[in-house]
């Protein structure tokens, strides 16, 4: 079955948070805001399961994770501010990125303001390219940081509280995961090889 495949790449990413900790979360979570497709819907319910066993701080865990995201936007966010739109038409395709996320973003930042990079912090596949578009736009760094901080401070806790359930009823959900593995991971990768399709169309 598929998820005699998967399993032990779950396994795995559980034993690296439990390993390293706090570190572990800070560093994929920066990969992931660092416009890498490293999902955080599966980086932070790795450490709520570990906060469920009593082996990791809640409030620490969604910490790390904050820390992680701002640490990983700024490097997109200075690409974004210096490198600016040739930079997006040469390499956006690299990053994932197209001029229609750039014009998307720009509506968002005439629409709402500063408040945009807050807002996306809380938005799954968005929150992780917003950063180069608030560099293009050249918002004020420290407001962008700010936002970016408290956005995804959220969103560390909401995910790492799914992380605590996920714990608490782990038998259950993995049933659930063995009966439908192959629906599961077949949608994902539908929704995933889209995302890829109109990204590179578009560049």
């Amino acid at each position: 079955m598929l998820h005699q495949l998967i399993d032990p790449i779950l396994i795995m990413i559980k034993e690296t948070v439990a390993a390293w900790g706090y570190l572990a979360v800070v560093l994929m979570m920066a990969i992931e805001s660092a416009n890498i497709p490293l999902p955080s819907e599966a980086i932070m319910p790795t450490a709520g399961i570990l906060v469920q066993q009593h082996r990791m701080d809640i409030h620490l865990a969604a910490l790390a994770g904050a820390l992680g995201c701002v640490l990983g936007s700024v490097p997109s966010y200075f690409l974004g501010l210096y490198g600016g739109r040739p930079f997006l038409a040469k390499y956006g395709r690299y990053l994932l990125l197209s001029e229609k996320d750039m014009q998307t973003a720009e509506g968002w930042v005439d629409k709402h303001g500063d408040l945009t990079f807050l807002f996306c912090r809380m938005l799954p596949v968005v929150r992780t390219f917003i950063s180069f578009p608030a560099g293009v736009l050249k918002a004020h760094f420290g407001i962008f940081v700010g936002y970016t901080f408290i956005g995804s401070l959220i969103w560390c806790y909401a995910l790492t509280y799914v992380g605590i359930k996920f714990g608490e009823n782990m038998e259950v959900f993995t049933n659930i995961w063995h009966k439908f593995d192959l629906a599961i991971v077949a949608v994902c990768a539908l929704l995933f090889g889209f995302y890829l399709y109109r990204h590179l169309k578009h560049n």
